[in-house]
């Protein structure tokens, strides 16, 4: 979905679209969400799954890496991702204080389909993100459960909602409502095309400071907060076969995403990228000690790394434009981004 070509936002792409302009335009890629709301105006929160591959996670892991770009967060499994520099299950994200809900059932759904985890191997790498979306939702209720984690991950596929949904559905981003955005670039190497793609949680960014395509919009009001503060987990997807240090290094790109649309990553702002290949799969077990692996050439990733500041951009400015008008708790409101184009 991404940014429909009739909208108001036009941004100008380098790069072409992928089908659907989602990071499921990866092939093998799967997204699953269940958005929480209720008729009293207090819960507005949920859950957004990501499966790099349509397999068996922890048999076959994808390589991955990630940036702590501002660390104030409470993500999990992040430590491993950076020592062996594989991802083994599918990426979680959820409000702050559901982390620990979310982990549990991450921890359950791999346990089921593995039975050599913690008893003949080693246990499972879990990776839930997380961003705070207390101005809008009751968070100290917390209202996610693990039956909705489970629902996520069993509903996952090519086909996902935009803007205030899922885990996205209780976050304001830049001073509107923010919320669950994605999109997808076409990339041709040695006559070959391949996709990367985004999905992130936009809950970042001072109100006054967005910017489209270098033009400030005016979303400020009088009683907006002016610090920036929030939060923002951005995951990138690719077939590329790139290895775990290119993927660590895609993932420090993601700011030039951030910094275009008006973030200067405030002290209390959680940014976090991770960023995975299913171009190359490591077996969890091998019958060889050595593991044939393919990788770009280092001097042609400067083309990624543009592609990444596009899909970033237009993934933020997209969960920006199809998130609606949100009543929160407490009376809190916070307005889509339509209203003040």
């Amino acid at each position: 979905m991404g940014l429909p070509d009739n909208c108001a936002v036009k941004l100008q792409n380098k790069f072409a679209k992928g089908g659907k302009n989602l990071i499921t335009d990866v092939p093998g890629v799967k997204v699953g969400q269940v958005t929480l709301e209720d008729g009293e105006k207090d819960i507005h929160t949920g859950v957004t799954a990501i499966f790099p591959h349509s397999g068996n996670l922890f048999r076959e892991k994808v390589m991955a890496g990630a940036a702590v770009i501002n660390g104030f967060g409470k993500s999990t499994g992040l430590v491993q991702i950076e020592e062996m520099g594989t991802l083994e299950a599918p990426i979680l994200m959820t409000n702050t204080l559901s982390v620990g809900t979310a982990l549990n059932a991450s921890v359950k759904y791999m346990l089921r389909d593995n039975e050599d985890i913690g008893i003949s191997t080693s246990t499972v790498n879990c990776v839930v993100t997380e961003c705070n979306d207390g101005t809008l939702n009751d968070i100290r209720g917390l209202h996610v459960k693990e039956e909705h984690v489970f629902t996520a991950l069993a509903c996952a596929g090519k086909d996902f909602e935009e803007g205030a949904v899922g885990s996205g559905t209780g976050m304001r981003c830049l001073g509107v409502k923010g919320g669950i955005g994605s999109a997808s670039r076409i990339l041709s190497f040695d006559n070959r095309d391949y996709t990367i793609g985004c999905l992130l949680m936009s809950n970042f960014g001072a109100a006054g400071n967005l910017k489209i395509e270098g033009k400030s919009i005016a979303t400020r009001r009088t009683d907006d907060e002016l610090k920036d503060k929030g939060s923002v987990v951005i995951v990138l997807g690719t077939d590329l076969p790139l290895n775990e240090r290119q993927l660590k290094r895609t993932a420090k790109r993601a700011v030039a995403g951030l910094v275009r649309v008006g973030s200067y990553l405030g002290n209390g702002s959680g940014d976090i990228a991770i960023a995975f290949s299913n171009g190359n799969l490591v077996p969890h077990y091998s019958q060889t000690e050595i593991l044939p692996m393919k990788m770009l050439h280092d001097d042609t990733l400067d083309r990624v790394f543009e592609a990444t500041a596009e899909v970033v951009e237009e993934a933020v400015i997209s969960s920006l434009y199809h998130a609606k008008t949100v009543e929160g708790i407490r009376g809190k409101v916070v307005r889509s981004l339509k209203e003040f184009l």
